[in-house]
């Protein structure tokens, strides 16, 4: 019998997902971190990045988040993320014209914007950049 734990992705608008898992993987503000079921209780901040899930018939789920918080309890994993999205989701046409023109708003001498929102931002666009590229690899997806 395989263990699992159950977890939720909530962002600020709604469920993105609910269900069992045998390991989960979050970009946590020190490093990646591997949650598997029983893991000892732990809050930590999360990064702009990928959470991978693998689930219990062996696929897995890839999911964006543009950080947050999350809990691990032994049988109870909770994501909480300002937005998150299935990768799949992510329209990376749309992710580029947005970090084109935040590189663009950064390297403007005469501008005036907030640099540290735009860094954000530019990080938050570069995580989803990767979030598509590994999910199009690990799928095989073009």
């Amino acid at each position: 019998m395989t263990m699992t734990v159950h977890v939720d992705i909530v962002s600020a608008e709604k469920a993105i997902f609910s269900g069992q898992a045998e390991m989960i993987f979050a970009p946590a503000v020190m490093g990646e971190v591997g949650i598997a079921p029983r893991h000892a209780p732990l809050v930590t901040s999360l990064k702009p990045g990928e959470v991978r899930l693998k689930l219990p018939d062996g696929k897995e789920e890839f999911f964006y988040v543009s950080g947050g918080i999350l809990e691990i309890q032994p049988h109870l994993v909770t994501i909480l993320s300002d937005s998150a999205e299935r990768a799949a989701d992510l329209d990376e046409a749309k992710v580029l014209k947005a970090k084109e023109e935040v590189e663009k708003a950064l390297h403007d001498r005469e501008a005036e914007i907030d640099y540290a929102a735009a860094q954000a931002q530019l990080a938050e666009t570069v995580a989803q950049l990767r979030a598509i590229q590994r999910l199009r690899k690990r799928t095989g997806r073009s």
